[in-house]
């Protein structure tokens, strides 16, 4: 069974230095209510893991613009004037990872492999200080998987076991920022028992999930 807590026990369990997965793309699909809560108990110290950094005031912008992030591996930052600053200043370091790299890594991390190969990236700033193998005369570059001590994603309903069901294009990155985390908590706008989900549409199994949230009246949507 995975646990229902709230917002703020969640955001209690992340510490300075955590490790931090966080599902969604430019907002859509972020876990509002624990980056909320994360940011109400200004937890700082944070690497995050995420596609894009959002907009400064909503999605994962928000930890961004309260100082509360000191490194992310992130595919995009360009709606996002605070996290550029940062980078820009050196205040917070960035590794710019390819998009389809970046998921294939953190993937990678909740399957239990080691990383992935990939061509992506080859001839450009991205080899840099990389391993390149050689594989039935291509070259790929090996990129180590990705892991968290927490991730933290959004779904549309989950059952009391922690089988989601996500809605439409919010689906994006969380099933597998869901995979990678220690510990993965769930925030969701509907909690059903068990065996009323359509096992067609679950798209992140129980087995991955540790803790459930409702979500706020607030952020419903």
């Amino acid at each position: 069974m995975a646990k229902q807590i709230s917002a703020s026990e969640a955001a209690a369990m992340v510490k300075p230095g955590t490790r931090l997965a966080i599902g969604g793309f430019l907002a859509v699909g972020a876990p509002e209510c624990i980056i909320d809560a994360i940011v109400a108990n200004n937890i700082g110290e944070l690497h995050m893991i995420v596609i894009a950094s959002d907009w400064e005031d909503r999605g994962v912008g928000k930890l961004v613009v309260a100082n509360l992030v000191k490194s992310a591996q992130v595919s995009h930052l360009g709606t996002n004037k605070a996290i550029q600053a940062q980078m820009n200043s050196g205040q917070m370091q960035i590794e710019l990872v390819p998009q389809g790299t970046l998921m294939e890594r953190v993937r990678a991390a909740g399957a239990g492999l080691g990383g992935v190969l990939t061509p992506t990236g080859l001839g450009t700033v991205v080899e840099e200080g990389k391993q390149v193998l050689s594989v039935n005369g291509k070259d790929y570059i090996l990129e180590p998987a990705i892991e968290a001590d927490i991730a933290i994603v959004r779904a549309w309903k989950a059952d009391k076991i922690g089988n989601l069901i996500f809605r439409k294009t919010a689906r994006n990155s969380n099933p597998i920022m869901a995979m990678a985390g220690k510990i993965t908590i769930a925030e969701v706008d509907e909690i059903v028992e068990i065996g009323e989900l359509d096992p067609e549409l679950i798209a992140c199994p129980g087995v991955f999930v540790n803790y459930i949230v409702k979500t706020a009246e607030v952020h419903n949507g």
